[in-house]
């Protein structure tokens, strides 16, 4: 069998991996790219586990990465993220992957896409990225040592077991209306609303529609008769469950313009918006066996993430749970304490299944009444795993299957 070799880097960023490319290495035609792309993740696999392929059968591990020199005066680099589906012919390019956000700074400097300062000792190099999807801008302020990407370090992220180099994020304007991105949706809170009910055959919920990293929709754990402290193994399997937050994340694509019907929704908007259910703090244990006080935290997320409750959090959920949190009004901040949120200069602390995270946020509000939000700064880490060629076979083989 005839094989493609193509130049590819696989990475840790967060707690999501992928596989990186250069996009000039793959096909321009977006049909031909996607196919071999797919053939490259070993989807879509009727068995769901991606054996045949990178994928990691998750949907933190079914994940691809473009990246370019850019164009832009402000960037660096673009940047193109495309969730993999795992058992459907489907990768989705309307979101942006947070965690993955990380690596970007990383593979450019490395690769060369972004020129890193050769200066002796321990510096810090701003690598500007133009996140392509949503049309938005990302600081990754990325550690060097001797001109050289660090990825050693003391810093610990709740999710990775292993201690790596941090890597500090800053998401621009995460609130701002969509400029030049692939997603259908724009304005911080396309509704124009706060709060909004959403009716399905389940009842009706209130749920607060936000544009901030991603797509995202709030509703408290208590309508969908949860806790908060929800771990991954039982909730997966409770598909009446499943079923039930999908039937919510699709009405509310459809309210935020990503997806003209809920059949479609689930179809193909896969990945955004993201269900994220919150709750009043309570103490509980992470799938890692560590006991989270109460006291601890400000607040209870856990997330759905391509039909499943999320190992953790994603990046990307993490900025609208620090945007949410600090706009009078949403789901999310009617559980908050104004007073210690104040105290804190707009962070907070927000428990996981994996363990905690601090995000912070500034929000101001205008005379028309509008929220904006400069930016949402939070920390990750990210490792190259493997570098070299991936192989696949040619490209007759390549014919995506029908939907």
């Amino acid at each position: 069998m005839t094989q493609l070799r193509i130049p590819a880097v696989y990475m840790r960023g967060g707690t999501s991996k992928g596989v990186f490319f250069r996009k000039d290495d793959l096909p321009a035609d977006p049909a031909e790219r996607d196919a071999l792309l797919l053939r490259v993740m070993g989807s879509p696999d009727p068995y769901g586990k991606q054996i045949d392929g990178m994928g990691g059968a998750t949907s933190s591990t079914s994940k691809v990465v473009l990246l370019s020199r850019s164009t832009r005066a402000d960037s660096d680099v673009d940047y193109l993220f495309g969730q993999v589906a795992i058992d459907a012919p489907l990768i989705d390019w309307s979101g942006n992957c947070g965690n993955l956000s990380a690596a970007v700074g990383p593979f450019a400097l490395t690769e060369g896409l972004v020129d890193a300062p050769r200066l002796a000792g321990d510096t810090v190099a701003t690598v500007r990225i133009w996140q392509a999807n949503l049309g938005k801008r990302i600081l990754a302020h990325v550690p060097l040592r001797d001109g050289i990407v660090v990825e050693d370090g003391d810093f610990e992220l709740d999710g990775v077991t292993f201690p790596a180099a941090e890597v500090k994020l800053e998401f621009l304007d995460p609130g701002a209306s969509e400029e030049g991105g692939d997603g259908l949706a724009g304005g911080m809170f396309p509704t124009g609303r706060r709060v909004d009910a959403l009716t399905t055959t389940d009842g009706t919920f209130d749920a607060t529609l936000i544009n901030a990293g991603n797509p995202t929709v709030f509703v408290d754990a208590r309508a969908l008769g949860l806790d908060g402290t929800e771990m991954q193994g039982p909730f997966n399997a409770n598909d009446a469950l499943l079923a039930r937050c999908e039937r919510l994340r699709a009405k509310a694509a459809v309210a935020m313009g990503i997806a003209r019907t809920e059949d479609e929704a689930t179809r193909l908007r896969q990945h955004v918006p993201k269900l994220v259910f919150v709750a009043s703090p309570q103490g509980y244990t992470t799938s890692r066996g560590v006991a989270v006080a109460a006291s601890s935290i400000d607040v209870l997320a856990r997330a759905i993430s391509m039909g499943k409750l999320h190992h953790a959090m994603m990046g990307t959920g993490a900025i609208a749970i620090a945007v949410a949190a600090n706009i009078p009004g949403t789901v999310l901040h009617r559980l908050l304490d104004p007073a210690r949120l104040a105290a804190n200069g707009g962070a907070l602390r927000f428990g996981h299944p994996s363990g905690t995270l601090r995000v912070a946020a500034s929000a101001t509000q205008a005379a028309d009444g509008q929220w904006s939000v400069e930016k949402v700064a939070m920390s990750r880490s990210a490792r190259r795993l493997m570098e070299g060629f991936v192989r696949v076979p040619a490209p007759q083989s390549l014919a995506v299957p029908a939907q």
